[in-house]
């Protein structure tokens, strides 16, 4: 099956055996088993040709405002139309093209780097893909209504109030773009408990490959940056239909801060794009140089320092917004800074390439253009970084020349030579040399042709966001140009799609590892294995193809703990769960198998959106119910999950056969729920942050630390706290106890959670506030809210460990749920205590 024989059936295995192992991770077939599948290959590959399908959307759009613009006061396109072509291009380029397709491609081949099976949460993989389609649909349909959003894709604020903008296009935007928010920031999640916790045993973390460790920074980057966006786009929304006042003026709110929230989100998202892009590159640059990558510490810690720094930029998009010299000189400083991990991975590629033995095919041609275009993105990222400079190009082209060197040359030419790199891996077949090569240079000299001009002509002052300019001046010829050379880079990416199509019938038989490379995945057939490990791998290299005689294990106790995992276990699918730091195995995990849940929880968040959108009740509490149906069917108990407890006993006499993880730190839920809780933490920030941005309302912040007041924060917390010890001593009896009595701390949690839900409401009704005329309002109920959101999620959670312990107590299973009940519960009181003080304390400091 594959290029070891550690991946061949064992010896004395019967071809039924097989036959079942192999079914148990097949799709399912039929229309209804393609709704149900949720398996990590599969998905990803919708995912890709979905994301690719919007990329062309993307691109039509940008070809149609290259049209306006080749010719002066041209009548191609009016003022309207070129606004939503605006607005829908670069939403569609951002959202729904770029992250969804470096996560699409993330999702394939991750556990085939990893060298494990499928991802940790299959079915938040297959929601995050449904979430996606449907939701980017949904955002597409006002094309058909004549109500596309027509805000600009940052939507700046006040043009994007309802009094600016009555119609419901901006509506749309953002109702729409939570989609896209809600599905990376699954995805991320999804990869971060991955990489983390199911690599092949030996993998330590200075033996992931590159892209691995640009992926897991990228997750984590998604979960920081999306979250501000996130809690952002919720107040535009409410802002707009007149429920908040956080950006109107005439209310104490502060325009500005949308931009600080959307740019908060929107510098870090350049990053977010770009780690995996230059993850990408040192991919292939080791493979096609034939040999190892150089200076690797250092590349890796490039790109951690690339991600912390890229948190501090967001001031640099709004340098023209009247902020102090102080504010801008440490933004100015931060923007020049980060140029210095980029350097540092500029020399390591070309060290690399300069002492190797390079291979020069289509893959590594691609990487070559990314060096030369984004060196000019990044020279140019300099100049607009120092502020006298930015000062007078900021509303110029010459941003709009830089933004696309970044963009297209610093990310879709690396994801392209990705893609020519992993599709004989995806599809069994090598696309074609040839047109491989003229896909790239069409693709290179057009993409110059296009944009370079339009930094002259930014020097010039032609000012961006304009669908027509006066004629006579050298402007003609330079957008002329420009025209031009966007027909041909488009013909390039036409030529790339008549490479794919034409090799998936024609092209060469691929093999197992067409580039002679050195990571796991091209240890296995091309197309792999649903399974894609039925024996797992042992790395004991950085570079196991090339450094490695087999990749089974030598260690007897390593091997008899992986005789578990040698085409096993049968009937479920299984996973290895491994230390952090060095990836030793701890235990094996349970992954769950089709569902059609996922899939019907995406179709309630379309009625969920359509409410919201067309402020209906009905079709809100539609997909409230079909919400809470899912997820109730979502985890109901399996019998994959029963076979898997039968097969793993708890008191096993085997002492060096690993555990089932069902509860605590060995488990994947447990991971999940940190992640979570990270997300959390991120929102509950951002709202602090705000509340104290927006300062008094009209009227002096109100006399917050009133006895009332006073008795129902301290009876909130005082029940917080009493959940929070309840769930300690549960988790002490589940460490203690093989089969602990967690009914009486689950009762006592649950009841204290759901009697603060009424208390919180109080708080706000009772406040006297009206958060539709007054900022200060609007930040109190945003953060009394939230508190009551995360009680309603700590109830239904404790509400399922309640049940689970009642009624099937010595389910292993439950404890698992107990242990995540916990970790919010002791989350969620300091979280009300940092609410409170905010709330109730701070004013009176003030």
């Amino acid at each position: 099956m594959g290029r070891f024989a550690v991946f061949d059936p064992p010896p004395g295995m019967s071809r039924a055996e097989q036959e079942r192992f192999e079914q148990t991770w097949s799709a399912p077939k039929g229309l209804i088993g393609k709704l149900r599948t949720i398996n990590n290959i599969p998905i990803a590959q919708r995912y890709m040709i979905t994301a690719f399908m919007f990329f062309l959307f993307g691109g039509v759009m940008g070809l149609l405002m290259r049209i306006q613009l080749g010719t002066p006061e041209n009548t191609f396109l009016d003022a309207e139309t070129y606004n939503q072509l605006f607005t829908m291009h670069g939403t569609t380029m951002m959202f729904l093209f770029v992250i969804p397709f470096i996560e699409a491609i993330a999702n394939y081949v991750m556990p085939l780097l990893l060298g494990t099976r499928d991802l940790p949460f299959p079915r938040l993989t297959a929601l995050s893909y449904w979430t996606y389609v449907l939701g980017g649909i949904f955002l597409y349909s006002s094309f058909l209504f004549g109500a596309a959003p027509d805000g600009g894709w940052f939507a700046y604020v006040p043009l994007t109030n309802r009094e600016y903008s009555p119609a419901i296009n901006m509506d749309w935007w953002d109702i729409g773009l939570s989609v896209a928010e809600v599905a990376a920031m699954g995805a991320a999640a999804e990869l971060i408990v991955a990489i983390l916790r199911t690599r092949a045993p030996g993998m330590s973390l200075n033996r992931m490959p590159v892209f691995v460790w640009a992926m897991l920074i990228t997750a984590f980057m998604i979960i920081f940056a999306f979250t501000p966006l996130i809690v952002g786009t919720a107040m535009l929304e409410l802002d707009r239909k007149g429920l908040t006042s956080w950006f109107v003026p005439e209310a104490g709110g502060e325009p500005l801060l949308w931009q600080h929230l959307f740019w908060v989100f929107g510098h870090p998202e350049v990053y977010i794009m770009f780690i995996p892009a230059v993850g990408i590159v040192s991919h292939l640059v080791q493979v096609f140089a034939r040999r190892p990558l150089v200076a690797y510490p250092l590349v890796i810690l490039a790109l951690l320092a690339t991600g912390f720094i890229s948190f501090g930029l967001w001031v640099h998009h709004m340098f023209t917004t009247g902020l102090s010299p102080t504010a801008m000189g440490f933004f100015a400083a931060a923007s020049t800074i980060i140029a210095i991990p980029t350097g540092i991975q500029m020399f390591s590629w070309i060290g690399t390439l300069w002492t190797g033995r390079p291979v020069w095919r289509t893959p590594l041609l691609f990487v070559i253009g990314f060096l030369v275009i984004f060196t000019l993105g990044g020279v140019t990222g300099v100049m607009v970084g120092s502020v006298p400079f930015d000062l007078q190009a900021h509303d110029s082209y010459f941003i709009v020349a830089h933004f696309h060197y970044v963009l297209i040359g610093g990310v879709v030419f690396p994801l392209v030579g990705g893609l020519y790199y992993w599709l004989p891996k995806i599809t069994g077949r090598m696309t074609s040399e040839r047109l491989g090569r003229w896909n790239f240079w069409m693709m290179f000299v057009f993409f110059n042709v296009a944009f370079f001009p339009m930094h002259v002509s930014g020097i010039l002052g032609m000012p961006r966001r304009v669908y027509t300019y006066a004629g006579g001046t050298p402007l003609d010829t330079l957008n002329m140009i420009s025209t031009i050379g966007a027909v041909g880079f488009a013909l390039g990416v036409l030529l790339f799609v008549v490479n794919v199509l034409w090799s998936l019938k024609n092209g060469e038989e691929a093999g197992d590892d067409p580039w002679q490379a050195d990571t796991l995945e091209w240890s296995q057939s091309s197309p792999p294995p649903q399974a894609q490990f039925p024996a797992l791998p042992v790395v004991r290299s950085r570079h196991p193809l090339w450094e490695q005689d087999s990749l089974e294990p030598e260690d007897p106790k390593l091997k008899r703990q992986l005789d578990d995992f040698d085409w096993k276990p049968i009937g479920w699918r299984g996973t290895l769960i491994v230390t952090v730091q060095d990836a030793r195995p701890l235990a094996i995990a349970q992954i769950p198998g089709p569902s059609i849940w996922p899939f019907i929880m995406s179709i309630a968040f379309v009625f969920l959106f359509a409410g919201a959108l067309l402020d209906s009740a009905a079709l809100a509490g539609i997909g409230g119910v079909a919400t809470l149906i899912a997820l109730f069917g979502w985890f109901w108990p399996d019998d994959a999950g029963r076979q898997a407890l039968a097969d793993f006993p708890e008191h096993d006499e085997d002492p060096d056969r690993l555990p089932l993880a069902v509860a605590g730190p060995i488990s994947s839920g447990f991971w999940g729920t940190l992640v979570f809780l990270t997300i959390m933490a991120t929102a509950l920030l951002t709202l602090v942050a705000s509340y104290y941005y927006v300062g008094e309302g009209p009227s002096p912040w109100w006399p917050a630390f009133t006895p009332d007041n006073a008795w129902t924060a301290a009876a909130v917390l005082l029940l917080a706290v009493l959940a929070a010890g309840a769930m300690f001593m549960g988790v002490r009896r589940i460490q203690r106890d093989a089969t602990p009595a967690l009914g009486a701390p689950l009762a006592v949690a649950f009841a204290a959670t759901v009697a603060t839900v009424p208390l919180l409401w109080r708080a706000w009704s009772g406040s006297g506030l009206a958060a539709a005329t007054d900022a200060h309002a609007s930040a109190v109920l945003f953060l009394i809210c939230f508190q009551i959101l995360l009680h309603l999620v700590l109830a239904a959670m404790l509400g399922a460990g309640l049940a689970w312990a009642l009624f099937a107590a010595g389910d292993r299973r439950g404890r698992g749920v107990a242990w995540n009940a916990a970790l919010v519960a002791w989350f969620v009181a300091p979280a009300w205590l940092i609410s409170a003080f905010t709330i109730y304390l701070s004013p009176e400091l003030w």
